[in-house]
């Protein structure tokens, strides 16, 4: 089966398939994709929805995670997971790309690229990963006219708050600002950069009914915790979100330095894919497949346009 041809008989929207999947006892997982082999991976490994995060898209172009990119870019990436796996996408929407009207400009473009998600964060530009310092915080009522913006928007895109605010006001401002994001009309709650168990349980004990999300980066200021862990902490979905990129990215520093050193890839050949494992991930017979039996059209000769006057 290729893109090319399989059939939309799902009814349910992308937003729909997520709420879907949130309904199921359980978390859930979400892993980052970075591009499109990432996202087929991923679901062929059995995940069923997937996270875009801005850092990891941004470091795949070479820059940094600074609020620089645009929304049309951003939905390049949207459409080419989408097209890959065909799963529920959580995209990153940074802090909207704009003002009120710019929010809902990238809901309706994250919409029609096939986002099934979006997460809206509470810092002003220019912003800054969450496990980083001197982030600078929106006005909580600014940022919650961001949030209704977006729900007033949406068709059937599902909105994640996230809250930076746990550094510098604690767990009694980060859970104020949650309630408020959630009265604007957010769905979730993302709580960003906590630091212990203490504060995920503490987190969650406050917001009983909202659903919440982890974030499990590695090199950050969260402590490794596995996804049963977090659900044993009353979070409801998690996601590693630049684990791809930077797994890819050491195998690719290692790739140009052997072949820096040894004048060949000779000797990398055990950490790739064979051409037999690439195609077979990407589907190449199908399509090739597809190719062949397509009829090629030819025109009837003598036909008015070539007969002679």
């Amino acid at each position: 089966m290729t893109y090319l041809t399989s059939a939309d008989t799902n009814s349910r929207t992308p937003g729909l398939r997520f709420r879907d999947l949130l309904a199921r006892p359980g978390i859930l997982a979400m892993p980052g994709a970075h591009n499109g082999m990432a996202a087929l991976q991923a679901k062929q490994a059995g995940f069923g929805a997937l996270y875009l995060s801005g850092a990891a898209m941004t470091a795949s172009m070479g820059i940094p995670d600074l609020g620089i990119i645009t929304v049309d870019e951003v939905a390049f990436f949207i459409r080419q997971l989408k097209r890959a796996a065909d799963l529920p996408i959580l995209a990153d929407g940074d802090t909207g790309y704009g003002e009120v009207l710019n929010v809902m400009h990238m809901v309706r473009v994250f919409e029609d690229a096939g986002a099934a998600a979006v997460q809206l964060e509470d810092q002003l530009l220019p912003k800054k990963c969450g496990h980083l310092n001197d982030k600078k915080l929106a006005d909580p009522r600014d940022f919650a006219t961001k949030i209704a913006a977006a729900a007033k928007a949406r068709h059937h895109l599902y909105i994640v708050a996230r809250t930076d605010a746990a550094a510098e006001e604690g767990i009694e401002g980060a859970v104020a600002r949650a309630r408020l994001y959630i009265e604007a009309g957010a769905d979730a709650i993302f709580p960003e950069a906590l630091t212990t168990s203490e504060m995920f349980r503490e987190f969650s004990r406050r917001m009983p009914d909202v659903p919440l999300l982890a974030n499990m980066t590695e090199f950050g200021r969260t402590p490794f915790f596995t996804a049963p862990e977090f659900e044993a902490m009353g979070y409801k979905m998690v996601i590693w979100p630049v684990s791809s990129l930077r797994v890819a990215a050491r195998a690719q520093e290692n790739l140009y330095a052997a072949l820096k050193r040894d004048h060949g890839t000779h000797g990398m050949l055990d950490s790739m894919q064979t051409r037999a494992e690439l195609y077979r991930t990407i589907g190449y017979s199908d399509y090739e497949a597809l190719d062949q039996s397509i009829v090629r059209t030819i025109v009837p000769e003598g036909t008015p346009q070539n007969s002679p006057t």
